[in-house]
């Protein structure tokens, strides 16, 4: 198949896993094409089935706000009409789905029939889509996709509880690249860190408020009284200053490092023992499973699509959001030496489960199965 895949090019969890998908798509022989305003940060490679196809955001002084929508829907009318793909799959739903409506309709006009697949990710549903500026495009768009999946059943069941979506949502987790996210041999790395044997806590995110990187600081403060730990926090954004503060405050800094936005974050997570994400909105949590890989077991909230992943007791726990002490006293059990290598063991079993060879055929079974439907429907 030729697939034209529209994403953000960011290091958020829709870009990464749209351009791990496109790339798992051409290792297997179909023809992917990106098209995005810069080239995806994962997409780091060359292979003859993958194409880059860069939106042009021209700036005129009438605007205040260049038109990317329009931008987009017309590269996606330029690529679709002349590299003759077969299907385009949008990820997040704004503003991709309504640009991918509008270029579908252009090409229609021009007798030419693509499907659309929206992909939905979390925020648009949770967060954005809820905005009532938003709200009545992001239904339309949704119902007049071809097909529509989302990253967990949580989130599928979110968007029929606030939007009045009429068609059938397929669930397809997210997924993992096992030959990338794998514990790697750093202990020189660890030893570095932690020179006394200590316990070594992880956490990666975009630094948001909904994130609540004030959550892992504060469990990691009441756990340090208890057991020798240290503490790493991967990533960067606007709550930063104000963790760099908390630590301040706590007396903490000399056990925690902030490591900024990190490229090769299985490293880190190779030498750690215990990753939080104690979130209040995630709909999957592929940091987490990313973690999983690692051969690390993860402590996380019950927020959204989590609890689908992590399964308490086994491969970590799962608690209230904002409960400090009970993240903290869950903590304690996973490090507890005689119990923390088979939450190791646990936790990378568990993630063979969303290993992309597992994964990506059922994207593109449900490819075809919306290529047939789509091409019937419009005779």
């Amino acid at each position: 198949m030729k697939i034209g895949i529209v994403c953000y090019p960011t290091f958020g969890g829709s870009g990464v896993v749209a351009t791990e998908l496109g790339k798992g798509l051409a290792k297997v022989g179909h023809e992917v094409h990106f098209i995005t305003y810069r080239q995806p940060t994962r997409l780091d490679f060359f292979s003859e089935n993958l194409f880059y196809h860069e939106v042009d955001i021209k700036s005129y002084p009438l605007f205040e706000h260049a038109p990317y929508e329009l931008a987009l829907a017309s590269k996606m009318v330029s690529v679709v009409k002349y590299e003759n793909l077969d299907l385009l799959h949008v990820h997040y739903a704004i503003p991709h789905a309504s640009s991918a409506y509008m270029a579908k309709m252009i090409l229609a006009e021009q007798g030419i029939h693509i499907p659309v697949v929206t992909t939905l990710h979390g925020t648009d549903i949770t967060l954005v889509g809820k905005d009532p500026s938003y709200e009545p495009v992001v239904t339309f768009s949704i119902n007049h996709s071809d097909g529509v999946t989302a990253v967990s059943q949580d989130l599928k069941d979110e968007t029929y509880a606030y939007f009045g979506v009429k068609r059938d949502i397929e669930v397809i987790p997210n997924f993992i690249d096992l030959e990338r996210f794998k514990k790697q041999k750093k202990e020189h790395f660890k030893l570095a860190i932690c020179p006394d044997g200590e316990k070594l806590l992880v956490h990666t995110s975009n630094f948001r408020k909904v994130k609540r990187v004030e959550d892992v600081i504060r469990v990691f403060y009441e756990l340090r009284k208890e057991i020798p730990a240290k503490l790493l926090l991967v990533g960067d954004g606007p709550e930063r200053d104000k963790m760099e503060r908390l630590c301040r405050e706590l007396g903490t800094c000399n056990d925690i490092r902030f490591l900024g936005k990190l490229d090769a974050v299985e490293e880190v997570l190779s030498v750690s023992d215990l990753f939080i994400m104690p979130s209040e909105k995630e709909s999957f949590g592929l940091a987490a499973l990313e973690a999983m890989a690692c051969e690390v077991p993860i402590l996380t909230s019950d927020a959204g699509g989590i609890p689908e992943l992590n399964i308490d007791g086994k491969t970590g726990f799962v608690c209230a959001v904002g409960d400090i002490q009970g993240m903290k006293e869950k903590a304690k059990i996973i490090l507890d030496d005689q119990n923390l290598q088979t939450f190791k063991d646990n936790a990378l079993a568990r993630a063979k489960e969303f290993d992309i060879s597992n994964i990506l055929p059922r994207y593109v079974k449900y490819y075809e199965e919306t290529i047939e439907k789509s091409m019937a429907k419009s005779l």
